[in-house]
């Protein structure tokens, strides 16, 4: 057993290195280590990576920045419109087309129109005479107040049709409804009740709604339309 000991002392201090202690001195993972140490060793590239990670180099301010006030900086600079703003005026956008000033009077000239009002965005299809149901109470109205429908989607007659993209401008007819009352249903009983408890709760509802009549629907005329815009634009 100990010749043993010897022989493996004798081989291994062959290779051993004379800047290093006696092997019998070095744990047992120093002694199976094979990398080469030299006197002076040189930094591996992972120490210098993060070397440099951890101290980033700090780059000078320039020394041509300087601090401005505010009344000396200059403006934003903004890319001028290929359109002149005088050139889009309200009379260009609200122009009658082609179709309009020769249809219009045609469809004037029938006996009898109806319309596709929408109130809250619900289509309602109205003819003079009509009596309306609205499936809601409207606030702040009383008994024969009368009330403009400016947003159409169609006005036609038995001949003519003129639709809306997605509504028509409201400056071609006149739509005016008065209202007439309020409407409630009767009253509704609804039992609730839960899971594994005896209690039951009655719930009462009475929904009213408001009435309106269309008493006036009237296609204007081209003379009509353009007094209104020259009108307009002059105020």
């Amino acid at each position: 057993m100990l010749s043993r000991s010897v022989k493996r002392l004798a081989v291994e201090s062959q290779w051993q290195h004379p800047s290093l202690p006696p092997v019998f001195l070095l744990p047992f993972r120093a002694r199976l280590s094979t990398v080469s140490y030299s006197s002076d060793p040189e930094p591996s590239l992972g120490s210098i990576q993060y070397a440099a990670f951890d101290k980033p180099e700090r780059i000078p301010p320039s020394s041509t920045s300087k601090l401005l006030p505010l009344s000396q900086v200059p403006p934003t600079q903004h890319l001028a419109s290929p359109f002149p703003p005088e050139t889009i005026s309200a009379s260009t956008q609200r122009s009658l087309s082609d179709s309009i000033r020769t249809l219009l009077p045609l469809l004037r000239a029938q006996p009898s129109h109806y319309i596709t009002a929408h109130i809250h965005a619900r289509p309602y299809l109205l003819t003079v005479g009509d009596k309306l149901r609205l499936p809601f109470h409207m606030p702040l109205v009383r008994p024969g107040d009368v009330l403009r429908l400016n947003c159409a989607s169609k006005i036609g007659s038995r001949d003519y049709t003129m639709l809306g993209a997605p509504y028509l401008d409201d400056s071609l007819f006149e739509c005016r409804a008065v209202v007439v009352g309020t409407e409630s249903e009767p009253m509704r009983f609804l039992e609730k009740t839960k899971r594994r408890q005896r209690h039951v709760k009655t719930v009462k509802s009475k929904h009213r709604f408001t009435i309106l009549t269309v008493k006036e629907l009237r296609i204007k005329s081209l003379e009509e339309i353009e007094g209104e815009r020259a009108e307009e634009e002059a105020v």
